[in-house]
C-alpha cells in the first residue's frame, strides 16, 4: 500500500472508513461491508505502520525471498499502481479500484495471510505487496487441498535401470547428478492437521515446497472477497487483475537464471534448470523431470514428460522413416517404370494429351522424367511397410505412454488427485442475474442465463464454428481454382520455347503444387490468427462456469478448426484431386468453368509430399521463431523503457515483474501445436516418410525452446496439479484410429502401388501387357489410355496443334477409340478398384486387430507401481487405524494391557486382509 494510503487510513476512524469520503472512493452505493471487516481493518492499519517502516529499511539484497525481517518467506507477489501518483482528475476514476484492493487485502489478512508493502526502486508509482502464509495457515489449506506429503521413506527396492551395465556411457546423457541430486523416495498420504506427528517433518520451513506454498496462496487469493453487493459476493484475484485493480500477481523465481543466489539456504533450482535443461549445450540430455515438477508443478511437469516421451518414441519412427527414404533414393534409378518414362524410345515417343483447354499443348511423357524419379523415392514398397509400421508404432506410443504416465502419477502423488470444486470464473459471476434452484443441493443460486438463454448461446457458438469451417472449405475451393488457373498458365509457358532449359526439372504440376502449397500455408496462418480470437469470443459468450469447462470448450473448438484448417488441403490432394477428371473428349469442369486438374502420370503422391513438407516445415519454423523472438524482444523493450542507474539494486520481485507473464492458455497452445504435428506424422506418413524425422528435429528444439522461455523470459508459472494430459489423450487416440484408414487409403488411391501390384501379379490370369513374365516391363504403356485427337470438342481442342498427331495418351484405364465400348472403363480398371478396396479392408482389419491385441496385452499400470501403490495404501490405513484406536481408547474406560493388545492385533489383521 502507498504511503498516502496508509496516512489516509490511519487518520480515519472505523466508522469514517466505512461511511467514508466518496472522493477517495471509500464507499460505494449498494456495497455491504460485513461487521467482521472492522477488526480486520484495525489489523491492516496496525500492520501498515510496520510495512511503512520496513519500506525505508530495504536490505539491498537482490536475491532475498523473505520479508524485511528475513524470517517470513514470500509466497506470492501482488503489484498495483499507486493511484495517488496519478493526475487529480483521474483520482475519482481509480477510487473504486483502491477500495476493492484495500478490502481484498483486509480479507487476506483475516484469512490468516501476512502482507508487507514496498515501493518500487524503478518506478515509484508501482507498489509490491508481499504475501506470506504462516505455518498454521499452510497446514489448514494443505488439508483442504488434500496435498499428499511424506509419512516414511519408501522401503521397497527400486527397479534397477536397464542401462546400469553401460552407465559409464549413459551418464553423459543425463543431468549432472552432483548438481541435481536424487531426492529420497517417500510413501505419502493426504495431509491431516490432527495427525501431524505421523508425517515425516525434519524442518517446518522445508516441509512444504515453494510450489506447494504458492499453490495454496493462489487458492486463498482466488477465494478472498473484495466486494459484497446485495446478495452477490465478488471474490478472486483473477477479476481484480482483469479490472486493473492489480497489475500482476505471481510467485517468485528463487534466483536469477544465470547467477546463483547469495542467500545461504536458496536451492537455486532455476539456475540448475537453466544449466542442465534449458541451456542449448544440454540439448542432448534427458530432462530433469522431478526438478521441473518440483519447481513448476505437476501440470508443467506432465507436459514436458509427454513431450519428451513423444520425442523419444519419434526417434524410432525417424530411423525407420529415414531408412525407407534412403531405400527409395537408392532405387529410384533402378525402377523399371521410371526408366520407361525417361527412356527416349518409350517415354520420348509417347505423346500425352493436353491437360487444359485450348492453350495447353501436347507434350512428351519423358518431360516428367525428373518428377518420376522423385516420385520413386516416396512411392515404393518400403512406403507400404513403413505405413503399417507407423500404425503399430502409434499404438505402442499411446500404450507405453499410459504406463509411463501411471509411473509419474505415483511418483508425483497424483494417483488419487481430488479435483476440488472450482470456483466460478469472474466473468461468469459478473453475469449472474437470474435465480434458480440447484437440482443437487436444493439451494437457490444465481446463474447468468435461463435454460432458453443457454440454448441460444450454445447454438450461436455451434453456428459460428460451422460458419468458419465453411469459410475454410471456401478457401480450399479458392485455392483449387488457383491451381486450375495456375496450371493453365504454367502449362502454356513452361512448354514454351523460352523456358526450355527449365522444363526438364520443373513440370506444370510441380510449379502449381509448390506455389499453391505456399499460398495455402499463408492462408492457414491468417485464418489461425483470426479464428483464435473468434474461438475465444465464442467461448466467452457461452460463459462456461469454471476454468476447466472453459478450457475443454475452447479445446474442442480450436482443435476442430485447426484440424480442418491444416489438413483439408492435404485431404483434397490425397483423395479428391485427379479422381474426377473424365477423359480428353469429355472433361469434368468445376463450377461449370474450370477444368478439373489431373495428377502426374505417376499419381498425386509427390504433390501431397510437397504440400506436407511446406506446411509442416513452415509451421515449425514460424512457431519456434515466434516463441523465441517475441518474448525476448518484449523483455528487451521493457528493460529499455524502465532502465535505472546501475548503482540501484533491483530486488527479486521487481526482476520477475520485468519478465513476461505466461498466457492463461499458454500450455494449451503448446499441446495444440504438438497434437497438430502428431496428426501430420501419423495421418499422412505413407506419403512422406521423412515426417517423423522433421518432427524429431523440431521437437528436440521445441523442448529446449520451451524450457528456455519458461526459465529465462517468463515469470514463474503458477504451479498446478494435473493427473494426466487431460482432454488431449482421447484426441490422440482418435487421430491414431483415423491414421490407419487415411494411410491405407493414401496407398490405395493416391499412390500408384496397387495398379502396379495388380499388373505384376495378374499376368498369368489377365495378361494386361506385352511382358512375358512377372515384371514391370510395359507397365507405363499399359497404364495410359489412347485418345483420338479428332474426338476433341471445340471447347477443349488445342490451338495451333499439328495435324500429324492423330492420337494422344492420358492417364486412365479406358478402351481405345474404335472399340465397341470406346472410352468406357476396361476390366483392368475394375480389377484395380477391387484390389484397392480389398487392400483397405485387409490392412485395416489386420492393423486394428494388432492394435487391440497390443492394447490388451500391455497393462496401463506397471506391476511394480501397483505393488508400491498397495504398500502406500496399507501404511496409510495403518496410521489411520492406529490414530482412531488411540482416540477411542482414551474416551473409553481404562482397559488392561492384554485387552488393548488384543484389540490392536485384531485391527492389524483386518487391515492385512484388505490387501
Amino acid at each position: 500500500m502507498s504511503d498516502n494510503d496508509i496516512l489516509e487510513m490511519e487518520s480515519l476512524s472505523d466508522a469514517e472508513y466505512l461511511e467514508g469520503d466518496t472522493e477517495l472512493g471509500m464507499i460505494d452505493e449498494g456495497v455491504v461491508y460485513p461487521e467482521e471487516f472492522l477488526p480486520t481493518y484495525h489489523s491492516i492499519k496496525e500492520g501498515s505502520k510496520v510495512a511503512k517502516a520496513q519500506l525505508t529499511e530495504f536490505n539491498d539484497n537482490p536475491d532475498s525471498l523473505f520479508f524485511n525481517d528475513g524470517l517470513r518467506r514470500i509466497d506470492f507477489i501482488l503489484v498495483y499502481e499507486d493511484e495517488d501518483k496519478k493526475d487529480f482528475e483521474k483520482r475519482h476514476t481509480y477510487a473504486r479500484r483502491k477500495r476493492r484492493r484495500e478490502y481484498f487485502e483486509a480479507s487476506l489478512m483475516k484469512m490468516g495471510m501476512e502482507l508487507e508493502a514496498t515501493r518500487s526502486v524503478v518506478d515509484e508509482k508501482l507498489m509490491f505487496v508481499k504475501v506470506h502464509m504462516p505455518w498454521d495457515v499452510l497446514c489448514t489449506y494443505a488439508e483442504v487441498l488434500h496435498i499428499k506429503l511424506p509419512i516414511q521413506p519408501n522401503d521397497l527396492s527400486s527397479r534397477p535401470s536397464p542401462w546400469r551395465h553401460i552407465s559409464f556411457i549413459t551418464k553423459h546423457f543425463y543431468p549432472n547428478e552432483d548438481l541435481i541430486t536424487k531426492e529420497t523416495d517417500f510413501f505419502t498420504a493426504p495431509f491431516e492437521k490432527d495427525r501431524l506427528e505421523y508425517f515425516y517433518i525434519k524442518d517446518k520451513d522445508l516441509f512444504f515446497t515453494p510450489a506447494m506454498r504458492s499453490r495454496m496462496a493462489y487458492y486463498i487469493l482466488s477465494r478472498a472477497p473484495y466486494e459484497i453487493r446485495g446478495n452477490i459476493k465478488k471474490f478472486g484475484i483473477t477479476k481484480l487483475l482483469d479490472g486493473s485493480v492489480y497489475k500482476a500477481a505471481y510467485p517468485l523465481h528463487d534466483c536469477r537464471f544465470n547467477v546463483k543466489s547469495n542467500e545461504e539456504d536458496c536451492p537455486n533450482e532455476r539456475f540448475l534448470l537453466y544449466n542442465e535443461w534449458a541451456h542449448p549445450k544440454s540439448f542432448y540430455k534427458m530432462q530433469p523431470l522431478d526438478l521441473i515438477r518440483k519447481y513448476y508443478g505437476e501440470k508443467i511437469g506432465i507436459y514436458f514428460a509427454w513431450l519428451g516421451f513423444y520425442t523419444l518414441m519419434l526417434s524410432l519412427a525417424a530411423v525407420v522413416g529415414l531408412g525407407c527414404f534412403i531405400y527409395g533414393y537408392k532405387t529410384q534409378e533402378t525402377s523399371t517404370w521410371s526408366k520407361e518414362v525417361c527412356n527416349p524410345e518409350i517415354g520420348g515417343k509417347i505423346v500425352m494429351c493436353p491437360q487444359c483447354d485450348r492453350e495447353c499443348k501436347y507434350w512428351r511423357l519423358n518431360s516428367t522424367c525428373e518428377a518420376s524419379k522423385k516420385l520413386c523415392i516416396f512411392d515404393n514398397y518400403g512406403t507400404l511397410v513403413f505405413a503399417v509400421f507407423m500404425s503399430i508404432w502409434v499404438t505402442l506410443f499411446l500404450e507405453f505412454w499410459k504406463r509411463y504416465q501411471a509411473e509419474l502419477e505415483y511418483e508425483w502423488d497424483t494417483v488419487e488427485f481430488l479435483e476440488q470444486e472450482e470456483p466460478p470464473r469472474p466473468e461468469y459471476e459478473a453475469k449472474c442475474i437470474y435465480e434458480r434452484k440447484n437440482p443437487v443441493t436444493g439451494v437457490k443460486e444465481n446463474v447468468p442465463y435461463t435454460k432458453c438463454g443457454r440454448c441460444v448461446r450454445v447454438s450461436v457458438g455451434i453456428g459460428t464454428v460451422l460458419f468458419w469451417i465453411l469459410l475454410i472449405v471456401a478457401s480450399i475451393v479458392a485455392i483449387t481454382v488457383y491451381r486450375l488457373a495456375a496450371f493453365f498458365a504454367f502449362s502454356a509457358r513452361l512448354r514454351a520455347q523460352e523456358l526450355q532449359p527449365l522444363k526438364e526439372y520443373v513440370t506444370p504440376q510441380m510449379a502449381t503444387s509448390v506455389t499453391a502449397s505456399l499460398i495455402s500455408f499463408v492462408v492457414i496462418m491468417i485464418l489461425n490468427v483470426l479464428y483464435e480470437r473468434v474461438a475465444i469470443w465464442i467461448t466467452d459468450f457461452e460463459l462456461p462456469r469454471t476454468k476447466t469447462d472453459y478450457e475443454n470448450s475452447l479445446t474442442l473448438k480450436m482443435f476442430l478448426f485447426q484440424f480442418v484448417n491444416y489438413y483439408s488441403s492435404c485431404f483434397y490432394i490425397a483423395f479428391a484431386k485427379g479422381k474426377a477428371v473424365g477423359y480428353p473428349g469429355e472433361p469434368v469442369y468445376l463450377l461449370g468453368k474450370y477444368r478439373n486438374e489431373e495428377c502426374d502420370p505417376g499419381g498425386c503422391l509427390i504433390e501431397l509430399t510437397t504440400q506436407l513438407s511446406i506446411i509442416m516445415g513452415g509451421k515449425a519454423i514460424w512457431n519456434n521463431f515466434q516463441e523465441v523472438l517475441l518474448p525476448w524482444v518484449k523483455n528487451l523493450i521493457f528493460r529499455y523503457c524502465t532502465h535505472v542507474a546501475s548503482q540501484k539494486v533491483i530486488p527479486r520481485w521487481e526482476q520477475d515483474y520485468e519478465l513476461q507473464p505466461m498466457s492463461k492458455l499458454g500450455l494449451f497452445y503448446e499441446y495444440l501445436e504438438m497434437v497438430i504435428q502428431f496428426g501430420f506424422v501419423t495421418l499422412f506418413v505413407a506419403s512422406f516418410p521423412l515426417a517423423p524425422v522433421l518432427a524429431l528435429v523440431n521437437n528436440v528444439f521445441e523442448i529446449r525452446v520451451d524450457a528456455w522461455k519458461m526459465t529465462t523470459q517468463f515469470r514463474r508459472i503458477m504451479p498446478e496439479k494435473a493427473q494426466h494430459i487431460g482432454a488431449w489423450q482421447p484426441i490422440l487416440q482418435g487421430i491414431a484410429i483415423l491414421a490407419v484408414a487415411t494411410n491405407a487409403m493414401i496407398i490405395a488411391f493416391t499412390s500408384d502401388m496397387i495398379p502396379r501390384l495388380v499388373y505384376y501379379w495378374s499376368f498369368s490370369v489377365y495378361p494386361y501387357g506385352d511382358h512375358a513374365s512377372n515384371t514391370m516391363e510395359g507397365y507405363i504403356n499399359s497404364s495410359l489410355s489412347t485418345f483420338n485427337t479428332s474426338d476433341f470438342s471445340e471447347q477443349s481442342r488445342p490451338m495451333n496443334a499439328s495435324d500429324s498427331i492423330t492420337t494422344c495418351r492420358y492417364r486412365d484405364f479406358r478402351y481405345p477409340p474404335g472399340h465397341p465400348r470406346q472410352y468406357e472403363f476396361t476390366m483392368y480398371y475394375w480389377h484395380v478398384i477391387a484390389a484397392k478396396m480389398a487392400f483397405i479392408i485387409v490392412v485395416e482389419h489386420i492393423v486394428y486387430l494388432t492394435k487391440f491385441i497390443l492394447a490388451y496385452v500391455i497393462p496401463d499400470v506397471p506391476y511394480a507401481v501397483r505393488e508400491q501403490m498397495k504398500r502406500e495404501k496399507y501404511l496409510t490405513q495403518v496410521i489411520l487405524h492406529e490414530t482412531n484406536l488411540k482416540l477411542v481408547t482414551k474416551r473409553l474406560k481404562p482397559v488392561d494391557d492384554e485387552t488393548f493388545k488384543h484389540i490392536e492385533e485384531t485391527v492389524s489383521k483386518d487391515i492385512e486382509l484388505d490387501f
